[in-house]
Formats: structure tokens, C-alpha cells, sequence
């Protein structure tokens, strides 16, 4: 039976240890060379890679809001978050394996480039261990690739292509954020639901990874209920203003506009389609809908009464009501006034999971840290129980179908959550044809 098959049938089946809170601590013995960055015992540097600017920098401001917080409860600073919930229970605020956390920050301007270039100079020139961040796959996959190569663990933080796990996974990179074929799988039956199963959609579409395979996987997904699709056009990440975009939409045909926008270019996008009249249009003897595949509440504050009744996916909300959730909510407000988004939220797990994955390992020897974290199965920290996959080290959990607030209470209550979809549902074999192209390959410590 294949990994995908043995890990699917225990996570779906449950574990009576992980009930219990309490997780067999991974045995790695380590090899007699040196690795890349191997702290000394005073001290060890993260790499926090996120958005400063461009056209994500909302999204990479509260990572790193969630980053430093994550950081202060490693070191036993603040009222501990997420670590009295995360079932694992091996973080005990003393730093990471005795030594006290450290970090680094870089602005990836949402440049692939700049990205690299912050990245490396963190890990050549401050000495960091381990890199994570960002709010663009297009990063990602860039930052992915040469951790892979630098012997340093990449723990992604908002990323949402296909193939950041699919086609271009590393085996020094691991996800926790979901991707965009669980988001079409957990949108398709809601919008069927609510729109029927005869539209015509019109779908446009940031020019990058991301956004190729957020459109496949819609289209896909859509066109199994029976939509058509009109038509799909890709836009530059660099755009701000989509009225050459839209225009063409209002005489295709089409009765539903799907964004597979992202940041500010979803903002600038569904601004421009409400100005255009698209919401009140009747076409096909049907009201005119428009969807957003993933959203964020830090896009739904920016688009102000323009994302109210429009439905999409996120990854987690601070709504939730999970022992998790409600423990990072409150340590995040208390923090910096504020709920936090799920960019924050991603960030603020993959920190913790990176430390807990070196504290069972006993290890912060990268092929430790891989050991410790393919198969991994957790709980408590947001989103219920969740699976690490062995197979391409994708994060495994329940998808939320969001829509937003008709009647909101408040600038932070934006969206609400519509649908939890099951774990089983979005669950996909590491061999579908979206994700196929790449290896993991093999771990690489470095030097």
C-alpha cells in the first residue's frame, strides 16, 4: 500500500496517541558532518522572509506581526499562545532544543529575485537555520528552491499554487497553508447550491503560478458541475487598474466573473467590476455573481461593501471557536489590538512546528527536522486535525467557504464562515494530474 493510502487511512481513521496529546518523539541519528548553519549553544536565528512592499505587503505586515509574536512564546515571553494547545506539547517557552530564538527579517517586494536575494543573504551573511514567509508562490517556489539547495528547511508561509507541493515540492520544503485545488474542491458544491449548475463563467487571472493553477482548478471543478467557460484572461501581478479587464466582460456572454486575484489585485479588481455594474446585471435570465477563490480579511477590509455576499475559501479565520484558534486570537489581539488574518495564522504554525519538529528530533540537522515532520499528524492549532503528508509535504485539513458579511459588526468582522468542508473531501492522491511533474528528491543538510 502506498505512503498516500497508509497516511490517509490513519489520519481519516484518528489516533488514539494524538487524542491523548501526546506524540512518539521522531529517532534520527545524526551523521558526523557538520550542516548548514548549525547553531552554536547560545543562540539560533530564523529567517523571516515577507512582503514589505508590493502588492501582498498587507498580507506580509501581519506575517511578520505573527512571526515575532510566535518567537516571544518560543522564548517564554507573553501568555504562551498556541503552545498550551498544540497537542504535540514538547514547546515549553525555553527557545528551541535550549537555545534562545533569534531572528531576521527580509522584504521579498513580491519579486521571485528579491526574494532570493534577501533569503540568501539571510542564511550566508546572519547565519539563519531555517527560512519561511512570504504572501506569493511565485516566492515561494523561488525561496523553496534554494533552501532545497543552501541545506536549510523552507517552512512556506502564504502560498497557495498547486504546484509549490505539486511540480516544484522540495524535500527541505513542507506547507501548511492549503492550495488552490482544495479551494475549488471545497467552493464547487457551495456554488452549486447557490448558482445552479447552467453558468457561463468569465474567469481572470494573476499571470503567475498561482493564479495558473487557481483558474485550472476552478475550471475544473466548475465544468464538473456543467458550467462553461467563456473565457480566461491573465492579468499582471504588476496591474492596478482592471477597467481595460473588465470591460470585455459585459458583452461575452458570461454570468459569473471568478478573480483569481490575490492582495491588492483582488481589491483593485472587484472594485472596478462593481463600477462597471457587473453585480446588477441580469444575463442568461440569471443575476450575474462573482466569486473569489481564496480570500483573506485583510482583502475583504480593502474591498469595503464591494465582498458582500461574494463567496470564496481561506484557510482559517479568526472566528473559529476551536480551543487553538481561540488561544492565538486572544494572545494576537492582546498583542497588537487586532484579530488576526490567515496569513498570520499559517506564519505564526509553520514557526511552531519548525521548533517542535527540532525539539522531538533532538536536532536542528535539516534531514532531522524532514524525519520529524513527513507523516506528522497534530492537532490544536487552528484548523483540528491535521496530517503533514510524507508523500510531497502538504499540510492536510479542513477548508473554510467563507462569503461576506452582509451585516458587518465591525471593520475586522468582514466574512463569515458558510461551510467547513471535510479533510476527506478535498484529499487528493500525490500522482493527480495538477501536481505531477516534480520529486521531493532527497533531504539536503548542506555543508
Amino acid at each position: 500500500m502506498s505512503n498516500y493510502y497508509l497516511n490517509r487511512r490513519k489520519f481519516l481513521q484518528g489516533s488514539a496517541v494524538l487524542g491523548a496529546g501526546l506524540v512518539a518523539p521522531t529517532i534520527f541519528s545524526r551523521s558526523a558532518f557538520a550542516y548548514t548553519n548549525e547553531p552554536g549553544k547560545g543562540s539560533v536565528v530564523l529567517g523571516f522572509n515577507v512582503p514589505q512592499s508590493g502588492p501582498y505587503a498587507d498580507e506580509g505586515a501581519d506575517e511578520l506581526r505573527a512571526y515575532k509574536l510566535a518567537v516571544k512564546h518560543l522564548n517564554g515571553e507573553g501568555d504562551g499562545g498556541m503552545l498550551g494547545t498544540f497537542s504535540s506539547q514538547m514547546l515549553k517557552g525555553t527557545g528551541i532544543l535550549g537555545r534562545k530564538v533569534e531572528y531576521v527579517t527580509g522584504d521579498t517586494q513580491t519579486k521571485s529575485d528579491a526574494a532570493r536575494a534577501s533569503a540568501r543573504a539571510m542564511i550566508e551573511k546572519d547565519g539563519a537555520i531555517m527560512i519561511t514567509g512570504g504572501s506569493s508562490s511565485g516566492v515561494a517556489v523561488a525561496v523553496q528552491s534554494l533552501c532545497q539547495d543552501a541545506g536549510v528547511i523552507f517552512m512556506a508561509g502564504l502560498t497557495h499554487s498547486n504546484d509549490t507541493t505539486g511540480k516544484d515540492k522540495k524535500a527541505n520544503g513542507f506547507r501548511h497553508f492549503f492550495n488552490a485545488y482544495m479551494s475549488a474542491a471545497a467552493l464547487a458544491p457551495v456554488l452549486s447550491e447557490h448558482y445552479g449548475n447552467d453558468r457561463k463563467a468569465y474567469h481572470l487571472t494573476a499571470d503567475y503560478t498561482w493564479g495558473w493553477t487557481q483558474e485550472e482548478s476552478m475550471i475544473a471543478a466548475t465544468e464538473a458541475l456543467g458550467w462553461e467557460t467563456v473565457n480566461a484572461v491573465r492579468t499582471p501581478l504588476s496591474a492596478t487598474d482592471f477597467s481595460s479587464y473588465i470591460a470585455p466582460v459585459t458583452n461575452s456572454g458570461a454570468d459569473v466573473l471568478v478573480l483569481n486575484h490575490y492582495g491588492s489585485n483582488m481589491v483593485n479588481s472587484l472594485t472596478a467590476a462593481v463600477q462597471f455594474g457587473l453585480r446588477e446585471k441580469m444575463v442568461n435570465g440569471k443575476q450575474f455573481e462573482i466569486v473569489v477563490p481564496l480570500y483573506s480579511r485583510l482583502m475583504a477590509r480593502g474591498a469595503g461593501n464591494n465582498v458582500k455576499g461574494i463567496f470564496g475559501s481561506t484557510n482559517w479565520h479568526w472566528s473559529l471557536q476551536d480551543e487553538g484558534s481561540k488561544a492565538f486570537v486572544a494572545s494576537y489581539g492582546k498583542e497588537y489590538g487586532q484579530p488576526p488574518s490567515q496569513a498570520a495564522h499559517t506564519c505564526y504554525v509553520q514557526t511552531l512546528l519548525y521548533a517542535d519538529a527540532a525539539e522531538r528530533a533532538g536536532s536542528f540537522n535539516p534531514c532531522a527536522i524532514v524525519e520529524a515532520l513527513e507523516g506528522f499528524e497534530f492537532d490544536g492549532l487552528g484548523n483540528g486535525k491535521t496530517l503533514y503528508r510524507a508523500d510531497d509535504h502538504q499540510c492536510f485539513k479542513d477548508v473554510l467557504v467563507v462569503r461576506g458579511k452582509e451585516n458587518p459588526t465591525s471593520e475586522f468582522d468582514l466574512l463569515e464562515v458558510v461551510n467547513i468542508t471535510p479533510v476527506e473531501k478535498v484529499m487528493y492522491e500525490p500522482e493527480n494530474p495538477m501536481f505531477a511533474g516534480g520529486s521531493l528528491g532527497k533531504c539536503n543538510p548542506g555543508a
